[in-house]
C-alpha cells in the first residue's frame, strides 16, 4: 500500500512538472545544474602537505529548484522560487542548518510595468548584480577565488524577507528588507539592502549598499562595479568592496578549514577589496576567463591575539569549453598569498596554489 501511494504521487509530481496546467497560461519548470571538480590544492594542512580531492565546482555549486508563474491578466502574475543546494560529490545539502531550500524560497507577484515583489527566503540583491554581472568568476567557490566574498558570506541571503526588483529603460533597482523577528526590537537582526545598475551600450554600472544587524551590531557593505563590453566576445570587469564588521563574523568567515583557532574576533574589522577580470569568448565552445583579486584588512583579529593589518590577492585563469548547450568541461588554476592578518586565515603556509578539471551540466 505504501508503494502504491508513493507511486501515485512521483505520477503525480511529473504530470505537474510536465504537463501544462489547465489554469491559462500557468506552468511549472524543473531546473538545475550539476557541478564538480577534481582538484589539487598545495599546502592544504599545517603540514603544509598537498591535497586532491573531489568538491565544489569552481563558479557554481550544484543545485535544483522548481519555478512557476501564473498570469493573472492585466499584465500582472503570480511567481514562486524553491532552490535547494547540494554537494554533489556526497549527495548531502551543502549547509550545516539542514535547510532544505538554502538558496532560496519565495512567493510573490509581477508586473511587467512595475517590477517584482516577493517575500520569503530569498538572495541579496548585491549577490544578484555580483553574481549574474559583475563579478569575474561569479562569486566563485574555491576561498582562492572568493576570499573578498567571505565577509559578506553569511549575509548573501536572508530569512523572511520582502525584495522588489524593477527595470526601467536602462537602470535596474532592487532593494530587500528582512525581518528580525525580535519580540520588542523592530531593527534586531533585521536588514536591508539596496542596488542600482545603469547600462547604456557596451557599458554597465552597479553601485549598491546593505546592511545586517545582529545582535545590535552592524555588518555593513559598500561596492562599486563596472564591466564593459569591447565586442559580443571580450569584456572587462572590475569593481570596490567595502565592508565594515562590528559582529565578528568576517574574521571567521574568512578563515579556511584546519586555519588555527582565533584568540579572539575583531569589534570593529574594515575591508578593502578590488577586483579586475576579463572574458573573452575565444571560439564558440571555448571562452577563457582571467581574475584578479586584492584585500586589505585593518582591525583585523591576528594569530598573536592581537588587531592588525594584512593584505591577500589571488589571480585565476579559466578556460571553459562546451560540449553541448547544456554540458561544458573546464579547467582552472588559481594562486592566492597572503600576509599580516590574513596568515590566520591559512591552515599552512601563506600561499596556495590550486589545479582543478570539472565538468558541468545544466538542466
Amino acid at each position: 500500500m505504501k508503494i502504491r501511494t508513493m507511486l501515485a504521487a512521483f505520477c503525480a509530481l511529473g504530470t505537474v512538472l510536465v504537463c501544462q496546467n489547465t489554469f491559462a497560461q500557468s506552468s511549472v519548470t524543473l531546473y538545475g545544474l550539476v557541478d564538480t571538480t577534481v582538484r589539487y590544492l598545495s599546502n592544504a594542512d599545517a603540514n603544509n602537505d598537498s591535497q586532491v580531492a573531489m568538491g565544489e565546482g569552481v563558479e557554481t555549486p550544484s543545485r535544483w529548484g522548481l519555478k512557476g508563474t501564473e498570469d493573472l491578466g492585466g499584465g500582472l502574475s503570480a511567481v514562486f522560487r524553491l532552490e535547494n543546494q547540494f554537494q554533489l560529490w556526497t549527495g548531502k545539502l551543502d549547509n550545516s542548518d539542514n535547510q532544505l531550500f538554502q538558496r532560496q524560497a519565495y512567493v510573490g507577484l509581477a508586473s511587467s510595468q512595475y517590477g517584482t515583489v516577493t517575500v520569503g527566503r530569498q538572495q541579496t540583491p548585491f549577490f544578484d548584480q555580483m553574481g549574474n554581472t559583475y563579478d569575474p568568476l561569479t562569486v566563485a567557490d574555491f576561498w582562492q577565488d572568493s576570499y573578498v566574498y567571505n565577509p559578506v558570506g553569511p549575509f548573501l541571503s536572508t530569512n523572511s524577507s520582502v525584495k522588489y526588483s524593477g527595470t526601467f529603460a536602462g537602470l535596474t533597482v532592487e532593494g530587500v528588507y528582512g525581518f528580525g523577528g525580535v519580540p520588542g526590537s523592530v531593527g534586531s537582526n533585521s536588514m536591508y539592502g539596496l542596488t542600482a545598475s545603469y547600462s547604456i551600450g557596451p557599458l554597465s554600472a552597479d553601485a549598491g549598499f546593505q546592511q545586517n544587524d545582529v545582535e545590535g551590531k552592524k555588518f555593513n557593505i559598500v561596492n562599486v562595479s563596472t564591466v564593459y563590453a569591447f565586442t559580443p566576445a571580450v569584456k572587462v570587469l572590475a569593481g570596490w568592496l567595502h565592508s565594515q564588521d562590528e559582529t565578528g563574523t568576517a574574521d571567521h568567515a574568512q578563515q579556511q578549514v584546519g586555519a588555527p583557532a582565533l584568540a579572539f574576533v575583531s569589534p570593529d574589522r574594515i575591508d578593502d577589496s578590488f577586483y579586475v577580470g576579463s572574458s573573452w569568448q575565444v571560439t564558440s565552445p571555448l571562452t577563457l576567463t582571467v581574475a584578479g583579486y586584492y584585500d586589505h584588512a585593518r582591525n583585523a583579529a591576528t594569530l598573536d591575539g592581537t588587531l592588525g593589518v594584512g593584505i591577500n590577492y589571488s589571480a585565476t585563469v579559466l578556460a571553459e569549453y562546451a560540449l553541448s548547450k547544456r554540458t561544458e568541461v573546464y579547467g582552472t588554476v588559481d594562486f592566492t598569498r597572503g600576509n599580516g592578518a590574513f596568515l590566520a586565515d591559512y591552515p599552512g603556509r601563506n600561499n596556495q596554489t590550486g589545479v582543478a578539471l570539472g565538468l558541468r551540466n545544466i538542466f
